[in-house]
């Protein structure tokens, strides 16, 4: 099977499949992975991410096949995330 072949025959179903593969180290049924399957997995994450990942998130491969990096501000502007809404408490002062 080549590159164009392989790309075309995973649905979008089956790239979740192998990124939560990826990610985890266990397919979604919780079986693991062997260190060949995850680098097989990987690269078909890869390949599939450089053809069909238009809205590419920070580390990954966007349409195109380049490899997309998002600054902490960037992300804190695409996820409407600001430090007011981090709320900090103190282990001391929680009442024992």
């Amino acid at each position: 099977m080549n590159r164009e072949q392989l790309i075309s025959s995973i649905t979008p179903t089956g790239y979740q499949r192998l990124l939560y593969a990826v990610e985890t180290g266990r397919w979604p049924e919780g079986t693991l992975l062997t260190a060949e399957q995850r680098d097989s997995c990987m690269q078909a994450v890869m390949l599939y991410q450089s053809q069909h990942n238009v809205d590419a998130q920070h580390m990954t491969v966007s349409a195109g096949g380049e490899i997309c990096f998002k600054s902490k501000s960037e992300l804190k502007r695409e996820f409407g995330s600001t430090t007011d809404e981090i709320v900090r408490v103190n282990i001391n002062d929680i009442p024992k």
